[in-house]
């Protein structure tokens, strides 16, 4: 089987929140906000992440959805360009509400690996977690 494409679904408690989250990151949406769904696309090939009201994805699963409190559910990776934009992606994510969970700029000792990554693990205003990476290797 080869699926024609693949996106991610979250769930999420405030559709107007997230939505001025992702675009103050400069997210791109994908089509217009519904009531209880905004989705953005996440890199160059337009990976997508539909972001759905916590009640309607839940239903959609059939089961109950992950406590972001308790552990983790899934941690996308993002990699940017250059250090100074890893520095700058920083600064917007605690600037749209975000949480910077680790930053390597604060901790040299703690690189991703031997390759000298700078790595920044954040979490969104409802928890979802990301990676963000710098490595002059990449």
């Amino acid at each position: 089987m080869k699926p024609r494409k693949i996106w991610a679904n979250l769930a999420i408690e405030n559709i107007e929140r997230t939505q001025q989250f992702y675009q103050a990151l400069g997210f791109e949406l994908n089509g217009s906000p519904a009531n209880n769904l905004v989705s953005f696309f996440f890199s160059d090939d337009k990976f997508i992440i539909h972001f759905f009201e916590k009640e309607q994805l839940k239903e959609s699963l059939e089961g109950n959805l992950s406590d972001l409190n308790q552990g983790n559910e899934i941690m996308f990776s993002l990699s940017v360009n250059s250090k100074e934009e890893f520095d700058q992606w920083i600064e917007e994510i605690e600037k749209a509400g975000g949480t910077i969970l680790f930053d390597s700029n604060k901790d040299r000792k703690k690189f991703y690996d031997e390759n000298g990554y700078f790595v920044c693990v954040f979490s969104d205003p409802d928890g979802h977690k990301f990676n963000l990476l710098y490595s002059a290797n990449m």
